[in-house]
């Protein structure tokens, strides 16, 4: 992407980012309300951005005619998935195997497939509304990934997961991220540094910091950053640096 801006109404939520992601697991991080779920929503293609240009597997997403093509290859999870609760948890992952046109012959396979890797083989044919918050997240991981998409979007996956559940979540990532491109969005710092091969920190809608989860912890180490570990120091030392050249800059 290049230029992106995005706006809601007079907030500008995206300004002027220029991104270039390729295969691997990509962290974005950021406060809340940095822009982190604005560029997640534009690189899935259920927001248009308001201002430059998003490429996604070679095609301008922008392009009406090559939309459908594109979604066919996402994996999606937004912070708020919809879904039906009267639903068994393989009726609803096979119906959105059949929203992304999946072949029919192919698709019971596939959606045991992406159950099981979420860890929900023993509750396929359970009720959505049956399951905990926890449970019904990994369903949500579970739909993402039904179509073994070239590009995966997950915002905020491991929200409502026990500690166990995220690290075989992070397992399941770095698998993920030998053949496509992921894109996670969080706040959880650990789950970057654990599971991700690169790291964008995003702060009021611009790129603040971009590099490996152990540059992140170096620049903590050597920065004046707080934390509990250097890689929480080195974020929040770069986001102290982004905010100090953002103000100087508005000064001059």
């Amino acid at each position: 992407m290049a230029g992106l801006r995005v706006r809601h109404r007079r907030t500008v939520a995206l300004d002027s980012v220029d991104l270039d992601l390729g295969p691997g697991v990509h962290g974005l991080l950021g406060p809340n309300g940095a822009g982190k779920t604005s560029l997640i929503r534009v690189l899935a293609t259920v927001a248009a951005p308001s201002g430059g240009r998003v490429e996604l597997l070679g095609d301008d997403v922008q392009d009406r005619r090559h939309r459908s093509a594109v979604r066919r290859r996402l994996g999606y999870l937004p912070q708020e998935f919809g879904y039906y609760p009267g639903f068994t948890v393989r009726e609803f992952v096979a119906y959105v195997a059949w929203l992304k046109e999946m072949p029919a012959a192919e698709t019971p396979a596939a959606v045991e497939r992406a159950v099981a890797r979420v860890g929900l083989a023993d509750r396929v044919d359970a009720k959505v509304r049956t399951l905990s918050g926890g449970m019904v997240r990994r369903v949500g991981i579970a739909q993402a990934i039904v179509n073994e998409p070239d590009v995966l979007l997950l915002d905020e996956p491991t929200a409502g997961l026990d500690p166990e559940q995220r690290v075989e979540f992070r397992t399941l990532l770095r698998e993920l991220g030998t053949a496509s491109t992921v894109v996670v969005s969080t706040h959880l710092v650990e789950d970057v540094a654990a599971a991700c091969t690169e790291v964008t920190l995003v702060e009021s809608g611009r790129i603040a910091y971009r590099g490996t989860p152990r540059a992140l912890a170096e620049l903590g180490e050597s920065a004046d950053g707080v934390g509990d570990n250097p890689i929480e120091r080195g974020y929040t030392a770069a986001l102290r640096t982004h905010r100090a050249a953002a103000l100087e800059g508005a000064t001059r």
